[in-house]
């Protein structure tokens, strides 16, 4: 008996510290010094509009639907229509303006004026800290991070793992020249090898003038954390990407708020805005838009074409993975709003936009 009690207590025991070990691999790694930030307070950061943090008992009860609720087309019965995209067919587009290609969920490639830059490139098989479980990609990236030409930039918008992958940063550092964070961000990337002076850091309303134009970094309504305990240690936040010829808006991830319209109000109208469509639910409301309130945000920001994103690619909530693309397109008629749903891999600009089509039906 004295015997069994001893394994016992040695696999509990073994088990707590390997499971310590590896939080403490998971968990952000934050720069040495003091944060200077007027939304850092008592070592977290804070949205602009407070929002009342989950209890136990409401995780408890989120982590036991995802073993008890039954899903509905969670994941496509068949291939994601898209167009894969080369090196040379890059290359060949024009240098006079600005091009896009959404790769996947969140992650958009721009060629500006000639430049390569990336925003929140998530490569993974998983958006996951574990390569064998957690959601899993539906379709590879049209492009490989081999495959892309020099970049110029990497823009994060916050450290959760569908938009900060770990992988890619480290592959994407040898041909990267700047990345540019929210705070925090900046230890776990000098962690995974890129050099500090690669990176720059950014506060809400930093700003940063560029050879093509102005880089704003923005408030949403959101949170961070990579494992137990680092919770909202490091910035989230959207991007504003202005030019001499063109306005760009690039959401991360928000609840809706007032936050929008004092954006568009400061850096708008925007030609085009990638807004957050996908991974909501009533459980988490005020971090996650609807649909219907991404369509509004888009109208608050000013914007002439919208672009849902942060759809598509991963299984993170309990709709179908075709729902958030069917609401957003009956709220964007409703609304009159021009919508755009380009293909992932599709190469698109502001003078010929793809119009909405419903791929996803196909």
């Amino acid at each position: 008996m004295r015997i069994l009690i001893s394994s016992i207590v040695i696999i509990v025991m073994g088990s707590i510290i390997g499971a310590w070990i590896l939080n403490k691999e998971l968990v952000a790694t934050l720069p040495e010094g003091e944060v200077q930030s007027a939304h850092f307070h008592n070592g977290k950061f804070r949205n602009s509009v407070p929002s009342e943090p989950p209890t136990f008992g409401k995780t408890v009860g989120i982590f036991a639907r995802y073993f008890t609720e039954k899903k509905i087309d969670a994941v496509p019965d068949g291939h994601v229509p898209m167009q894969q995209v080369t090196r040379a067919q890059l290359d060949a587009l024009s240098v006079d303006t600005v091009h896009f290609v959404k790769l996947g969920h969140s992650s958009i490639l721009l060629k500006m004026y000639g430049e390569y830059w990336l925003i929140d490139p998530v490569f993974s098989k998983r958006a996951s800290p574990f390569s064998f479980i957690g959601p899993k990609r539906f379709e590879p990236t049209p492009i490989s991070i081999d495959e892309l030409p020099p970049i110029d930039k990497v823009l994060i918008s916050h450290n959760h793992y569908d938009h900060l992958d770990k992988a890619a940063i480290k592959s994407l550092n040898a041909k990267t020249a700047e990345f540019l964070v929210p705070l925090g961000v900046e230890g776990d990337l000098q962690k995974w090898g890129v050099n500090s002076e690669k990176i720059k850091q950014f506060d809400w309303w930093q700003e940063y003038q560029t050879e093509h134009g102005l880089v704003a970094f923005t408030p949403t309504q959101h949170f961070s954390g990579r494992g137990i305990g680092d919770g909202n240690t490091t910035l989230w936040g959207s991007w504003v990407i202005n030019t001499p010829q063109s306005r760009f808006y690039f959401s991360g991830d928000s609840g809706y708020f007032s936050g929008f319209k004092t954006i568009g109000d400061k850096y708008g109208p925007f030609d085009l805005t990638f807004i957050e469509t996908g991974a909501y639910d009533s459980d988490w409301a005020d971090i996650h838009m609807t649909p219907e309130e991404s369509v509004q945000a888009h109208i608050d920001l000013a914007g002439k074409v919208m672009v849902p994103i942060h759809n598509g690619t991963f299984d993170l909530a309990f709709h179908a993975w075709y729902e958030p693309l069917n609401r957003v397109t009956t709220a964007a008629d409703k609304q009159r709003v021009n919508l755009s749903t380009p293909l992932f891999g599709q190469v698109f600009n502001l003078e010929q936009p793809p119009i909405a089509t419903a791929w996803w039906k196909r």
